[in-house]
């Protein structure tokens, strides 16, 4: 597993950015009549207000954690995991599955290792599948906690947009004088931070749940093939039945080539 900048989050983003931008400066409009403070302070203060408020205290740590997931997703090979599986397979059925505690040492993939001790303890196989089924349930409750925070900040983002604007309306009625035009350049303003709500939500934060969403999805894949596979070398299946079976659950351009 390793770890590098999604192209996709990071130039998703920028697209997104100038996209939006470029299209208001297409229209004569100036970066400056958007960077307006007031209205940034209502849609992020109050998106972040309203999310520690519905939000437990331990899944707000986790914020930047999160977002550097992201950006930063780890990436499975997983023709390489189903060859390492493969392998220890091999070696079980020629030596005998005791025998793998000879190899544990030099197993990197901490889950793999795990789910090998259980295999050389001689777990039973509905142990071993109900202890694997219940270790993909927790790391799966622990993502949607995480990503269902970028869910609400996205439901709660626009909202903060419209009772900015709204103050805006009320602060600039309230005070109007007799000149119409600057009457219009105060409503105009307003509607700033319906913008910067509606940008927030759908070029942010539902964007980066569906992204940890799809992370989630990569990683149930990840123990799904070591835990079919090791259940596989407990059944006794030979190697190659294995390494089509395992194969058979992930693309087709991924696939491992006997």
């Amino acid at each position: 597993m390793t770890k590098k900048i999604d192209a996709g989050t990071f130039f998703g983003l920028i697209l997104g950015l100038g996209a939006v931008f470029g299209s208001f400066l297409l229209e004569g409009g100036k970066i400056g009549a958007i960077i307006m403070l007031p209205a940034m302070v209502i849609v992020f203060g109050g998106t972040f207000a309203t999310a520690l408020i519905g939000t437990p205290m331990k899944v707000m740590r986790k914020f930047g954690s999160t977002l550097t997931i992201a950006l930063y997703p780890p990436s499975y090979n997983y023709p390489a995991i189903i060859e390492e599986v493969v392998k220890y397979s091999m070696v079980a059925r020629k030596e005998g599955l005791l025998t793998l505690e000879r190899h544990l040492s030099s197993v990197e993939d901490k889950y793999l290792l795990k789910m090998l001790r259980y295999l050389i303890d001689g777990i039973d196989i509905n142990v071993l599948r109900s202890i694997s089924e219940m270790d993909m349930t927790h790391v799966s409750e622990r993502h949607q906690r995480n990503y269902q925070l970028y869910q609400r900040m996205g439901g709660y983002s626009p909202t903060m947009g419209i009772i900015g604007t709204v103050m805006g309306l009320i602060a600039t009625l309230a005070n109007a004088g007799e000149d119409p035009n600057q009457l219009i350049r105060h409503i105009a303003s307003a509607f700033i931070a319906t913008l910067w709500g509606v940008f927030m939500a759908n070029i942010v934060w539902l964007p980066i749940a569906d992204k940890l969403k799809s992370i989630d999805e990569e990683e149930q894949l990840y123990m799904s093939l070591i835990s079919e596979g090791v259940i596989a070398i407990q059944e006794g299946e030979i190697p190659s039945i294995i390494r089509s079976k395992l194969s058979t659950m992930i693309s087709s351009t991924e696939q491992v080539q006997e």
